[in-house]
């Protein structure tokens, strides 16, 4: 007791006013069946669901004394913990990791182990009810107790600590392998880190062992209860597999180096350790699991990738919500009806979208009735998906449903739309033709917005009536999962047009950035400077496979592979569009002409080996130039560094840090990298180009 007293008056030590205390806050619960009654915990910050629970030294105080008081009640025969509504924690609260030094780091380390493992200790059955997003700490406040319910449409849980430079530190490491098995345990602690961040639903997470009941409904708690009753009182056996601890825990453990290594290229402290830690819980020592995740946390806790990490962190939790140079948001115009040319793939994306988000009427129009219809058909179908996933009601299905149409003519339609985008094909002639069109039939205070992702907002608007109030709206695709929404300011923009723009970003709950009026803006502008590089080096007789594995641990994926997803068509047009703009510094590479040509759409076959076809089409030179990996990987960042000081300069963004954030939310560049330029800060490469750090 006293070694945690002392951890309790240090983390009261490091605490911070800044810090959004979650308090933990207990009443009694009288379980039915004579199951004897529940001391349940509630998990509160006090804001609204925008601002999840986090535990810092105050959280976690706060905590323990909600648990020794359970624990001290002779009438408390058990103990539940759950969050507010929809969210049960998101982990720890990283101010806390960033301002208290490795030894803060460890204090904090310490306690949350110390704390949570009361609900194992204590001597009286706990359950976790995962009612929502859990997340680091959150999931793992839960992994301690002895049995869990998850709602099955909780929309996030997971371990992403690798993903910023750090480790499940509070017991998973230890306790998802030991739980689940460590093929599962790489799976959530490595491979879904690392995969951008991807997380789990609730019912997918019980499908993987994290929770023994899985429940729906606006009453999961109260069938939360219920069924731990029913354990309680011996009516429901919870039986969970046995761990192999032999050979498919090698496997296991060497599937965790590997893909370590391919995500990372060996370059994150945070993965390499993460695989230890799985590798060594084997041995079944609990406490020894603990304190190796206390070790290693202090010991990553002043590395270049943590510090990174946090920066971008903090990119994505605040500066992502105050945009640089938007305007006063009183200048903001109602959104009431929505209007979107084109009813293809994107658009019809789109409508999904801002129906969801916004919750009114959305119409598609298009050349031919059958496309229309196509496009209505497309979201219809994908809101009846979101329905039969459990995630919305029947009458939010069917309200959503009413509020999506379409048409042929827009001056029906348009008359009273807020908000027009056009999503047609990239080509300025057509862009113009269609505002021409839509200009004739609009309100002059409606917004007309292009979702253009290289062409020039300006000339875009030059011919019309009102170029004042048209505005780049560039989203990315796919559009319901990628965060960012670069927003152009055109030459003529007015303040209301982009307010407007800006309040519309918000509500859609996209990441919101402001971009000078420039070819290709932001991210594709640094992609495409990125594959003229990679390009470049491909045609002088570098193999691709080599080029593809000079950077692991920069880019979301090898270069060829991110060509694949965006499309080498649209890949051509982009870097085609950047070099008649700079000519000397973008370069179109023949082969990619080639590729595109011959309709490849990707440079990789089936079984994952180099297309031979596409193979023929590169045309190795007769005397080639070779590149090492390292040799790659120098020349292609140092393109990166001059483009993105240029664009600087150049006024695109007002600060690295806009580049960074659109470079992790719209390329999804890793926390731990700090997104771009504080790479290349770490690996000189700013200074060596530009003469000046970026930071």
């Amino acid at each position: 007791m006293t070694a945690i007293n002392d951890l309790l008056t240090k983390a009261e030590e490091i605490s911070s006013d800044a810090e959004r205390v979650t308090e933990a806050r207990l009443r009694k619960v009288t379980l039915p069946g004579g199951a004897g009654v529940m001391g349940l915990i509630t998990l509160d910050n006090g804001e609204d669901h925008t601002k999840p629970n986090t535990f810092g030294p105050r959280g976690l105080i706060s905590l323990n004394t909600a648990i020794d008081a359970a624990l001290a009640d002779d009438e408390i025969t058990s103990l539940g913990v759950t969050g507010k509504p929809f969210i049960l924690a998101a982990g720890a609260d990283l101010t806390s990791i960033a301002g208290g030094g490795p030894n803060g780091v460890r204090v904090i380390a310490e306690l949350g182990h110390a704390v949570m493992r009361k609900l194992q200790d204590g001597g009286k059955p706990s359950f976790g009810f995962v009612n929502g997003l859990a997340l680091g700490g959150g999931l793992e406040v839960a992994l301690h107790c002895t049995y869990r319910t998850v709602m099955d449409s909780a929309p996030a849980l997971g371990l992403p600590e690798v993903m910023l430079g750090l480790i499940p530190g509070w017991g998973g490491a230890y306790l998802v392998p030991n739980l689940v098995g460590p093929e599962k345990a790489v799976k959530l602690i490595l491979e879904n880190p690392l995969n951008n961040g991807k997380t789990l639903g609730g019912k997918a997470a019980f499908e993987l062992g994290l929770a023994d009941a899985c429940f729906s409904g606006a009453d999961y708690l109260e069938q939360s209860l219920l069924w731990a009753a029913d354990v309680l009182a011996g009516k429901v056996t919870v039986d969970r597999a046995e761990i192999d601890r032999g050979e498919s825990w090698d496997a296991a453990v060497a599937h965790g180096a590997q893909v370590a290594e391919q995500k990372t290229g060996g370059a994150s402290p945070a993965a390499r350790t993460a695989v230890e830690l799985i590798d060594a819980a084997r041995d079944g020592d609990r406490d020894a699991g603990f304190a190796r995740e206390d070790d290693a946390l202090q010991a990553m806790s002043q590395t270049p990738e943590l510090i990174a990490s946090l920066y971008a962190f903090d990119l994505v939790q605040k500066r992502a919500k105050r945009p640089a140079g938007a305007p006063d948001k009183s200048l903001a115009r109602p959104v009431t009806k929505v209007g979107i040319v084109g009813a293809g793939l994107m658009a019809s994306q789109l409508a999904l979208l801002f129906v969801r988000r916004l919750e009114v009427p959305v119409v598609l129009t298009d050349l031919d009735q059958e496309r229309v219809d196509k496009g209505v058909a497309y979201v219809h179908g994908e809101i009846d998906k979101l329905h039969a996933k459990g995630r919305i009601g029947q009458d939010k299905a069917n309200r959503h449903k009413a509020l999506v149409s379409g048409a042929i003519d827009k001056g029906e339609v348009f008359a009273d739309a807020d908000f027009v985008i056009e999503a047609v094909f990239e080509e300025m002639s057509v862009k113009k033709s269609v505002f021409a069109d839509v200009e004739k039939v609009v309100s002059p205070e409606c917004i007309l917005a292009t979702n253009t992702s290289s062409l020039s907002i300006t000339e875009m608007a030059a011919d019309l009536e009102h170029p004042e109030r048209v505005v780049g709206f560039h989203f990315f695709n796919p559009v319901a999962v990628m965060p960012l929404l670069e927003i152009v300011k055109g030459g003529a923009t007015d303040d209301a047009t982009l307010a407007t723009a800006f309040a519309t970003g918000k509500a859609l709950k996209k990441t919101t950035i402001l971009v000078k009026d420039s070819p290709s803006f932001i991210v594709n502008r640094l992609l495409g400077r990125f594959m003229g590089e990679v390009g470049r080096i491909v045609d002088e007789g570098t193999p691709v496979p080599v080029v593809d594995g000079a950077f692991a641990g920069v880019a979301p994926m090898p270069p060829h592979q991110l060509l694949a997803l965006v499309g080498p068509a649209i890949a051509l047009h982009n870097v085609e569009t950047l070099e008649r703009a700079f000519p000397d510094r973008f370069y179109v590479s023949p082969a990619l002409e080639r590729v595109v040509a011959a309709r490849k759409t990707s440079y990789y076959g089936p079984d994952g080996a180099l297309d031979p076809e596409v193979e023929a089409l590169l045309e190795t030179p007769e005397s080639p130039v070779v590149l090492e990996p390292s040799e790659v990987r120098t020349r292609v960042l140092s393109g990166l560094a001059e483009e993105a000081r240029l664009m600087l300069d150049e006024g695109v963004v007002a600060a690295p840090e806009d580049l960074d954030l659109a470079m992790i939310t719209g390329a999804g560049f890793s926390f731990w990298n700090g997104g771009l330029t504080m790479l290349l800060d770490r690996e000189g490469l700013g200074e060596k180009v530009s003469g000046k750090k970026f930071h």
